[in-house]
């Protein structure tokens, strides 16, 4: 596969795997890379010492390129962000806000750096600040979601920017690659695929709820604290839409979700635990390794677009 972000990034198919919190450690983003994709480490708030140890126990299990993503809200930011610089990384995705204070420094160092987008006004500033490309995601993506769909999002994005356009949200599989490479995107991003991938440390409780799960069962909370979160549908999720549906403050709110996600992820407590995923989650039906999975999206995706069924 050849488009402007395999050539960008060095990596044989258009295919990266999301940086999700508690999920994308070295043991799958290796996997990713040396299936030909790019993996990454999720920083999320990490400490800057836990993501350097991720970053070198990568490297034991990779020759391949493969990146972090800096979740810029993290209080370690900073410091993460130099240990990307110091320890050789030559990728970073960027969330939760705006990485300009860290540009000058990751440039300078050569760094690929590719901003998550909800809305085409943050690509066009991203792109004034030097991002190399943009993953513009759309709302159907598990975890933080903005509220415009990825089918009417990515083609807006890639009539506003000249950089590199990486579609996210809701793709699963060769149908939704075929469908963001026909929208003018480059490459793909998932996460929530990955997340059965037999590389993921993901407890199998949550890749069961995941296989189990139905198109119906993907719902939003936060909507009301501005900070919506798309999760597979639980005890837990129940709890707190009804407490914001009774004005519950937002440390009350805070409380309840307080370690959620990694009581899932590690624990395998899909009951009170935080599940997220994609609205793609009903149509995945088994566990596969990484290099499954692209072979799968890319030789799907790829015979759709030349016609074949």
């Amino acid at each position: 596969m050849n488009t402007r972000v395999t050539q960008m990034l060095g990596i044989e198919y258009p295919v990266i795997q999301g940086g999700m919190a508690w999920v994308a450690e070295h043991h799958l983003a290796a996997a990713v890379s040396n299936a030909g994709g790019l993996g990454l480490i999720g920083a999320a708030s990490a400490p800057a010492e836990i993501v350097r140890e991720e970053i070198r126990k990568a490297k034991e299990l990779t020759d391949k390129p493969f990146g972090v993503n800096v979740m810029l809200m993290n209080p370690n930011a900073e410091e993460v962000a130099k240990v990307v610089i110091e320890e050789g990384v030559k990728v970073v995705t960027t969330g939760a806000g705006n990485p300009a204070k860290f540009m000058p420094m990751w440039k300078e160092a050569g760094v690929k750096v590719i901003p998550v987008v909800a809305s085409v006004a943050m690509a066009k500033l991203m792109e004034r600040g030097g991002a190399d490309a943009v993953v513009a995601e759309g709302m159907e993506s598990g975890g933080h979601i903005g509220s415009t769909t990825t089918m009417a999002l990515v083609p807006q994005v890639v009539d506003a920017v000249d950089i590199p356009v990486i579609a996210a949200g809701g793709i699963g599989d060769g149908r939704g690659y075929a469908a963001a490479m026909m929208l003018g995107a480059s490459a793909v991003q998932m996460g929530t695929r990955f997340v059965l991938a037999d590389e993921s440390i993901v407890h199998d409780n949550y890749k069961e709820k995941l296989i189990k799960s139905k198109d119906i069962d993907s719902e939003v909370t936060g909507l009301s604290t501005g900070h919506p979160i798309r999760v597979i549908r639980n005890k837990m999720t129940r709890e707190y839409l009804k407490k914001e549906q009774e004005g519950a403050s937002l440390e009350e709110l805070e409380m309840l979700t307080l370690g959620s996600l990694r009581k899932a992820v590690i624990e395998g407590d899909v009951v009170y635990g935080s599940v997220m995923a994609g609205q793609i989650a009903g149509m995945l039906k088994k566990k596969e390794t990484c290099a499954e999975i692209i072979q799968d999206v890319v030789g799907t995706g790829e015979a759709l677009l030349r016609g074949e069924r």
